[in-house]
């Protein structure tokens, strides 16, 4: 079963992906931002096969979040959510780490088939 981090800072938008893709059979585990994200991906040694972390967060926001979990596990796949469309610029450079970026709002289908096509795409394909 795969096991999926989620970063967001709203517990609405953690609780809807969560429960979205615990439809498909994930195991989900839920951060309040990048800096809880990056202690639960340290304290599980990276037990994780997705990151799926909001770009836009207090503390540590999703970019810098992104660069650390694939310097430090670079197996781990991520994918990232905004509602910004400059959020969504400043992520298009880092094509080498990440997989996508989901546009907010989504829909419970759009969430559940970007994470099927992240776990099922190659880390560097």
């Amino acid at each position: 079963m795969p096991r999926v981090l989620i970063a967001d800072d709203e517990d609405s938008v953690r609780t809807l992906v969560a429960r979205a893709i615990a439809m498909d059979g994930h195991e989900t585990v839920t951060a309040i931002d990048g800096a809880e994200a990056l202690e639960v991906l340290a304290h599980e040694q990276g037990a994780f096969d997705l990151l799926l972390t909001d770009i836009q967060m207090p503390v540590m926001d999703g970019i810098a979040l992104a660069l650390t979990a694939a310097r430090d596990f670079p197996e781990l796949k991520i994918l990232l959510m905004t509602g910004f469309a400059d959020q969504r610029e400043r992520a298009s450079g880092l094509n080498a780490i990440v997989h996508d970026v989901v546009t907010k709002p989504f829909s419970v289908a759009d969430i559940r088939t970007a994470v099927a096509d992240a776990l099922t795409a190659s880390k560097n394909g």
